[in-house]
């Protein structure tokens, strides 16, 4: 029969250490802090900024306002609108989470998200002023 020692060994580990003989590990970093720009302020950004260069080049589009509302109030026939042309208020109001996740991107990048959002900010514009998307900036894709 074993006879177990009254003192514990001289090597045991003290009682702040874990199961594994390290100490618990406290944060190298502090905890992480929220992103300085989010999918909402660069949405926002690139409608801003395509409405702008719009309002630049059309007369008609100046006194027009470009807003964005979270959702349409209730789907269409066809499905979720992204937009919406209210041409007696002079506003165009552009859906955020239906363009931003419904539709399909080749590339999910921030280059291509930002492209998609001008491509919807354009054929809102084009709806307003019943034109062709491509008619609203001609300029830019004439190379002579």
């Amino acid at each position: 029969m074993r006879r177990r020692p009254k003192h514990p060994p001289a090597h045991a580990r003290p009682d702040r250490h874990g199961r594994h003989g390290r100490e618990g590990r406290s944060a190298v970093v502090r905890p992480p802090l929220p992103p300085l720009e989010t999918r909402v302020d660069r949405f926002d950004l690139a409608v801003g900024t395509t409405a702008e260069f719009l309002r630049g080049a059309w007369e008609e589009l100046r006194d027009v306002r470009f807003e964005i509302a979270d959702l349409p109030p209730e789907a269409a026939e066809g499905g979720i609108p992204r937009w919406r042309v209210l041409v007696d208020e002079k506003r165009i109001i552009l859906y955020r989470i239906p363009i931003e996740r419904l539709s399909h991107l080749h590339r999910n990048d921030d280059f291509h998200r930002r492209m998609l959002i001008e491509s919807y900010v354009f054929r809102a514009a084009a709806t307003y002023l019943d034109r062709d998307p491509w008619d609203l900036g001609p300029e830019r894709f004439r190379f002579l």
